[in-house]
């Protein structure tokens, strides 16, 4: 048994390696620059947790996804590794302890978003860190090709040069041949390192069922496939809505967005997960970290916007490697709600500045101030104010974001944190803090670890049921601790923020670059147009169609999708057919092109087959068609 087969069993029980898990693992431990292609439950986290716990030092996982952070830190935790997270809304004091934590506290993780890389303190604290790895996890982000760049993931580049020799690791679960090499070259690889595990799901069936009534469909599909579900619906009041329904029909559901308390969140997860509740009715915020294997069904009610979004979320489906299904319910006025969204994310340019403006309206900014200033945002009360829609708005936010002019972070849950800021042989010394303080001093300590070195998660309702005082007790009694320098307490906050990255500009001077505007989208709509064209195919395996668009060739059909269903009753084509019919057409085209109806005049075979490998050919790039005639394409 090698070092790293050692960790994986003394951490986390399992006595061997998942597909290319081993290979990415001995890459990065070699000190190479890696890029690992995972689908979703690859198991990406254990292909930089088991190396950089093979290692001395700190490894620096950078991650947009404040949500996963906080799963991946307190699993860790659980295992008695030693792991932290920095991400918007903390606070300067704790962003400071978790740093110097980071250098003196024999960590093993810093989990941190692409945003806190260019600030100050942390370019400062990290020249004293150990630091063993670099993992930029979601690496799709740092292509402007891909569908979801983030202007921070480019300052990545900045921090190897900060730490020269140190190798990198990238992981995705998503990503076309050109974000792979995008990729790559803006994480500055010394040379290309790619592995790649085939996105090919043998077990996962690929519906798309036209139908003119989704909720009656949906019943259908639900009481004839039995087990665990997944319906993605686009907004949070449809959630809601879907639920009622299922609830309704004697089926158990939950409903689960953003704008929900986490401790609502943790519970119906957790519901879900144990099985006491059937069907998990969610916007796209749900299934990041969800490590359920038997989801038998992942349903879609509204399009998604790219075939990225929609393989990673259909993806969620049969991780146990048994049957499962991923269905989309499809109806033709959901083309003109997809090409709606075009305009609703890539608003006017007029329209963004207006926003740009009078967001120093509401802060009151003067001209040429601002530069790192941190705000909360409340969305509806900006919409409010100044007479506009939340989506409209929140895409603008975005796009200024790109352009550099600020950073906006979406809601954010943060649970109360706390800090005794005294040594706890000071804490024993002091006297007079009443009978209820201390009390609820003394079930803080027993309730959490580590709150002397580290800002630690608690929970008012908890320490409630506990100590006997309510919960603005509790409160009132932090606060008056938090007064006298005794303690550090971060109450509980739900809010966006932002930040600003440059001073106030003039409006003549704020430029938004077509790498930021046109190009991206033109690409959305490249990517809305695929998902369009993936619902609308009746003649092409929908298998075969998403691995094309991730750059996956394959000679065969999946036999299980609705379109593989449809045909076989046609007898689709063998391996063996489709090779002979392929070299005999090939051999006519060589002579010269020739249009379909004349190749299938001149070649011996029933016509429907001809035309199905002629098909198949031109959707694989060998052959194109060119005014009519097909040739070989060179």
């Amino acid at each position: 048994m090698n070092k790293y087969q050692e960790i994986l069993k003394q951490y986390w029980g399992y006595d061997s390696f998942r597909d290319l898990q081993e290979e990415i693992i001995t890459s990065i431990g070699e000190g190479k620059d890696t890029l690992g292609l995972m689908p979703t439950g690859g198991g990406k986290s254990i292909t930089f947790q088991v190396p950089a716990l093979a290692q001395e030092g700190i490894c620096i996982v950078i991650t947009p996804l404040i949500a996963l952070m906080k799963d991946q830190v307190q699993n860790l935790r659980k295992r008695g590794i030693k792991a932290l997270a920095v991400y918007s809304g903390m606070t300067r004091q704790e962003i400071l302890t978790a740093l110097e934590n980071c250098i003196f506290g024999d960590y093993k993780f810093l989990y941190i978003s692409p945003e806190r890389l260019d600030t100050d303190i942390f370019r400062t604290k990290l020249r004293s860190m150990k630091v063993s790895m670099i993992t930029v996890d979601e690496s799709h982000c740092i292509s402007q090709w891909g569908y979801d760049f983030r202007p921070a993931y480019l300052k990545i580049a900045e921090i190897r040069a900060l730490l020269p020799g140190i190798p990198v690791l990238a992981l995705t679960a998503t990503a076309t041949p050109e974000v792979v090499k995008d990729i790559q070259a803006r994480l500055d690889f010394r040379e290309e390192n790619v592995f790649r595990m085939s996105f090919e799901r043998k077990n996962l069936a690929y519906m798309v069922r036209q139908t003119d009534n989704k909720t009656q469909e949906l019943l259908h599909i639900l009481r004839k496939v039995p087990g665990s579900a997944i319906i993605y619906v686009r907004n949070r009041r449809r959630t809601k809505e879907i639920t009622e329904l299922l609830v309704n029909e004697d089926i158990t559901a939950d409903f689960y967005h953003a704008g929900l308390d986490n401790a609502v969140k943790d519970l119906r997860q957790k519901r879900w997960q144990s099985g006491e509740v059937r069907v998990m009715v969610a916007t796209n915020a749900f299934g990041m970290g969800i490590d359920k294997p038997d989801v038998r069904i992942v349903l879609h009610l509204d399009l998604p916007d790219s075939p990225e979004a929609y393989f990673q979320e259909a993806g969620r489906a049969g991780r146990d490697g048994k049957k499962a299904y991923a269905v989309i319910l499809y109806t033709k006025t959901d083309r003109t709600t997809l090409h709606k969204r075009v305009v609703d994310t890539f608003p006017d340019k007029e329209y963004i500045l207006n926003v740009y403006e009078h967001l120093q309206y509401y802060y009151q900014m003067a001209m040429g101030d601002g530069f790192q200033c941190v705000r909360e945002f409340n969305l509806e009360e900006f919409c409010r104010k100044f007479k506009y829609f939340p989506v409209p708005v929140d895409s603008a936010l975005k796009i200024l974001t790109q352009a550099g002019y600020l950073e906006y972070t979406d809601e954010q849950d943060n649970a109360s944190r706390i800090l005794f800021t005294i040594r706890r042989d000071e804490l024993y010394k002091l006297r007079e803090m009443g009978t209820e303080a201390e009390a609820l001093i003394q079930m803080i300590l027993r309730s959490y670890t580590g709150v002397f070195t580290d800002y630690a998660y608690i929970s008012e309702a908890t320490l409630s049921v506990r100590t006997g005082l309510t919960r603005e007790q509790i409160y009132n009694i932090l606060v008056t601790l938090t007064k006298r320098r005794i303690v550090d307490y971060i109450p509980h906050k739900k809010t966006p923020y932002i930040i600003y990255t440059r001073e106030r500009q003039e409006l003549r001077f704020v430029h938004i670059p077509p790498a930021v505007y046109e190009e991206r989208k033109a690409r959305y709509e490249a990517r809305i147009k695929a998902m369009e064209e993936y619902v609308i195919s009746e003649n092409v395996c929908r298998s075969r169609m998403l691995l094309r668009y991730f750059g996956e060739k394959n000679e065969h059909n999946c036999g299980q999708c609705d379109v593989c269903l449809s045909h076989r009753a046609t007898d689709t084509l063998t391996g063996e057919s489709l090779e002979e019919l392929k070299k005999k057409i090939a051999e006519l085209l060589a002579q010269k092109p020739h249009t379909p109806a004349e190749i299938a005049e001149k070649i011996e075979a029933e016509k429907e087959r001809v035309s199905e490998v002629i098909q198949y050919l031109l959707e694989e790039g060998e052959w194109k068609m060119q005014n009519g005639m097909i040739h070989i394409s060179k």
